[in-house]
Order: C-alpha cells, then sequence, then structure tokens
C-alpha cells in the first residue's frame, strides 16, 4: 500500500521540536525520504522501444525563456488554449505506456518528463498563483502545495508528484542529478529546460543542469568564508554525501574554476530559497536575484 511521504504531526510536537532543534534542523526533518516503492523498479534491460516526447518538447520551446539572470521561466499566462489542451494529451498519452516494460533510461526520461509537465498542467490549472505552494491540494491538515495529491496514474496505480521523485526517482537511480532535472515551478528551483529529457540526452543534461545551477547565485552564493547555498542541500543532504564536506566537494564537481577556488575556502553554509512562482511576475524575488547576481565574481552568471 501507498505511504504517504510526509506524515501530519500535531502542532505542539512541532513547537516542541522547533524549539529544541532550531529552523533549519525542522525543514531537514520534516523533508520528504528517499522510500523505494519497489513495484517500479521492474523493468526490461533488453528493450529497445523509445518514447517520443517531441509534444513536451513543442510546449516547452515555446514557453520557458531564461531571464537575463540565467533563470528560465515560465510563461504560463502566455499558454493557449490548444497548446493547454496538447499538454494534457502528451499526459494522457504518457500514462497510458507500460513503462515497466521498457529500460532504465527510458524509463528515468519518462518519470523526469511526467513529473515535470504534470507539475507545469497543476500550476496552469490553479493560476495565477504567486507560488506553487499556494496550491494547497495535498491531503492533510499541515499539507502544503500540490507535491503529495494523486495527479497521474500509471499501470493503475495513482501517484503524486512525492511519489513520482521520492519513491521512484531518488531511490532507484540514486543519482543526485535527479534534483536538477525535476523542477518545482519556483525561482529558487533548478530550470525546468526549454527541451524534453530523452534517453540519449539524459546524462549530459543532468550534468549541465547541475551545473547551471550551481555556477548560478540561487545555487551558491558566496561572501567571505560563508557560502550561502540552495536548501535543495539541506532538503536532501543524504543524496549529497549528508555532511558539509561531502556536500562541498559534490559542489566543485560541477563549479566553474572561479567558484571551485572560492568554495574551497568556505567554512560555514548558509541556506536559502525562493518559493516565488517561476514566471517572473514577483518583482522582489527578480530584484533580489539581480542583487545577488552583480557580488563579485565568485559565481559569474552564464554568458
Amino acid at each position: 500500500m501507498k505511504t504517504i511521504g510526509l506524515l501530519a504531526r500535531g502542532a505542539a510536537v512541532a513547537a516542541a521540536f522547533l524549539m529544541t532543534t532550531g529552523f533549519t534542523n525542522l525543514e531537514k526533518a520534516f523533508a520528504p525520504k528517499s522510500d523505494l516503492w519497489d513495484r517500479w523498479e521492474a523493468h526490461d534491460p533488453d528493450a529497445t522501444s523509445a518514447i517520443d516526447h517531441s509534444d513536451w518538447s513543442r510546449f516547452l520551446a515555446k514557453y520557458v525563456y531564461p531571464d537575463p539572470t540565467g533563470v528560465n521561466l515560465v510563461s504560463y499566462i502566455d499558454v493557449t488554449a490548444e497548446d493547454r489542451a496538447a499538454l494534457q494529451s502528451y499526459l494522457s498519452d504518457l500514462q497510458a505506456i507500460p513503462i515497466s516494460t521498457y529500460n532504465r533510461a527510458e524509463q528515468e526520461a519518462y518519470w523526469l518528463n511526467l513529473y515535470n509537465a504534470a507539475t507545469v498542467e497543476v500550476v496552469l490549472d490553479h493560476f495565477p498563483v504567486k507560488g506553487i505552494r499556494d496550491i494547497d491540494i495535498s491531503p492533510g491538515f499541515f499539507a502544503d502545495g500540490p507535491w503529495g495529491r494523486d495527479l497521474v496514474t500509471v499501470e493503475g496505480e495513482d501517484l503524486s508528484l512525492n511519489d513520482i521523485e521520492h519513491r521512484i526517482l531518488r531511490p532507484i537511480w540514486r543519482d543526485p542529478r535527479v534534483h536538477y532535472a525535476v523542477n518545482c515551478a519556483s525561482i529558487g528551483c533548478p530550470n525546468l529546460l526549454p527541451v524534453a529529457f530523452t534517453a540519449d540526452t539524459l546524462d549530459t543534461m543532468k550534468s549541465e543542469a547541475a551545473r547551471a545551477y550551481i555556477n548560478h547565485p540561487r545555487g551558491v552564493t558566496i561572501e567571505g568564508e560563508t557560502a550561502t547555498i540552495s536548501k535543495i542541500y539541506l532538503w536532501f543532504s543524504a543524496d549529497f554525501g549528508e555532511t558539509p564536506a561531502a556536500i562541498k566537494a559534490h559542489l566543485m564537481l560541477y563549479a566553474d574554476p572561479a567558484l571551485a577556488t572560492a568554495l574551497s575556502g568556505v567554512k560555514e553554509f548558509e541556506y536559502a530559497y525562493d518559493w516565488a512562482l517561476n514566471d517572473g511576475s514577483d518583482p522582489d524575488a527578480v530584484a533580489a536575484l539581480n542583487r545577488k547576481s552583480t557580488r563579485g565574481d565568485q559565481n559569474p552568471l552564464p554568458n
């Protein structure tokens, strides 16, 4: 039976935990854990069939664009009724695929595209909103956002975004680059790429996404011996090696030379994340990002 990734806690318990551990540790404790749903381990290593994601690529190419700081924004407001219908048709087509009969690479590209397309669809279904956390459709009194609601059905199983990310992608592939490939429709999140993942491009695209995020101010910003890094590295620290030293090593693996040099002298991490919707409509979020992008040359924006 499917379990819920985040268990609802009583307000009194949460308050007591907050006093003893602090807000940072509380956030980490409440983050979804990697929890394998073994039903989805089935695959055919000899399968050669490829899944067509061209409809999703056409949607992305039309509505995803970079802002001057290097954040990919989504023009939700401009999505036409025809393109919305095409997105819904693509999602329906994906849900009709017997994904357990495909090889691992096709499966990973499938789950990543399904997650991202379903996220865009749920935002469109509730647009306009200031942020995805305002879409409070998840079950549970303390639930936040849409991640716990069943949004798709694959092979007869109802699935939420939490299921796809934390019960399929993370535990099966055990690749920290998954966090750069799934998009939560927020400014602080790694970019929604303007092209769909495919089995052939998967590895290259995940590595490029990691480099783009880590070398952008919302991934890493350094002042002196303190690095302010994305809360992704707090919430899912186990995927990046758990310890500060391991997280630093991961960051340096994808950092450009100037940033890697600056990271080598870092002695302390602080954490930040911007939940503003990734449509560029929040002037405060855009202004804050522009201020970060002008702080020295330790993490220059991509050309």
